[in-house]
């Protein structure tokens, strides 16, 4: 039986190279930092670090058992929390990230999540147009409501839903804003708006799918300036165009192009219930399956 005080004191030493510092980090003595690599020395059977009066050291043995151990305790670790909150229930602070409009059925999600779980505290706020993953990679929020195609390794692709088509937002002189639709190949030689980075290439080529991109924006703003001064046209999902109606701007429905679709993201090694919780709400509020509070059936 592996003792996991053991092994914390091994991976400070390791971090540290310095016993002191790894008693200073472990909230106990240099001496028990010893005590306790010592131990886990005889159970392993060889010397993990070299000690002497001028430095400390990994052996070959001890390096790449930190290697393989870290991954192992962190998840461990995780485990436990995710234990302690299930048991507690969920409480706290869940920050939701949205991309574009925060329209009803994402304000409808939130209601159930709220009107199930009160002990915890939502906040929302915008994701820019430009970086959909980065709030949830830097631990800005705990989940994002982004357009897709999500194609990120370390981000989880939750509940997806407002399957909407595409229209296209062009200045009132643009020759497309006097015709009832257009076709994804008229759209293919005409100059749309991308997103600069950090938005993925695949992401920014799909929300601006042509041959002749305009200028790249940051943010949604920023891009229907540049339409309505004529500088190129921008593809919107329908609530997004009509949330963002103005006057010198037109938006066009477009035949031939996939549906624009809301998924539900977050980080893949910081996934809680609160999350868990929260892709339930979206699921079962944009399906209207029944809002029983004692739910749970997992996103899609």
């Amino acid at each position: 039986m592996l003792e996991v005080r053991e092994l914390e004191a091994f991976l400070a030493v390791a971090d540290e190279l310095h016993f002191g510092r790894a008693g200073e980090r472990l909230h106990v003595s240099q001496s028990r930092v010893s005590q306790l690599l010592a131990a886990l020395e005889r159970r392993v059977g060889a010397r993990l670090v070299e000690r002497t009066s001028r430095r400390v050291r990994l052996t070959p043995l001890g390096a790449r058992f930190a290697a393989e151990l870290r991954p192992a305790y962190e998840e461990l670790g995780a485990v436990v929390a995710r234990a302690r909150e299930s048991a507690r229930g969920i409480e706290g602070r869940l920050r939701i990230g949205f991309q574009g409009t925060a329209d009803h059925r994402l304000m409808a999600a939130i209601a159930l999540f709220q009107e199930r779980h009160p002990g915890c505290v939502t906040e929302i706020v915008e994701v820019p147009f430009a970086d959909p993953f980065g709030a949830v990679r830097h631990g800005d929020v705990d989940v994002a409501i982004v357009l897709l195609p999500v194609e990120e390794p370390d981000v989880v692709l939750g509940p997806t839903f407002s399957r909407e088509r595409q229209n296209v937002a062009v200045s009132v002189r643009h020759p497309f804003a006097a015709r009832a639709e257009v076709t994804a190949a008229d759209l293919a030689a005409a100059p749309l708006i991308p997103a600069t980075a950090p938005a993925p290439a695949y992401w920014r080529a799909a929300h601006a799918p042509t041959t002749a991109p305009g200028p790249a924006v940051r943010t949604l703003q920023e891009g229907l300036t540049l339409v309505a001064a004529g500088r190129g046209a921008m593809l919107l999902c329908r609530p997004t165009a009509e949330y963002h109606g103005r006057r010198d701007v037109v938006h066009v429905p477009v035949t031939g192009l996939p549906d624009s679709v809301l998924g539900v993201v977050w980080q893949r090694d910081a996934e809680t219930e609160r999350v868990r919780a929260f892709a339930r709400a979206v699921s079962e509020s944009t399906a209207g399956r029944p809002r029983s509070a004692d739910s749970r059936t997992p996103p899609p």
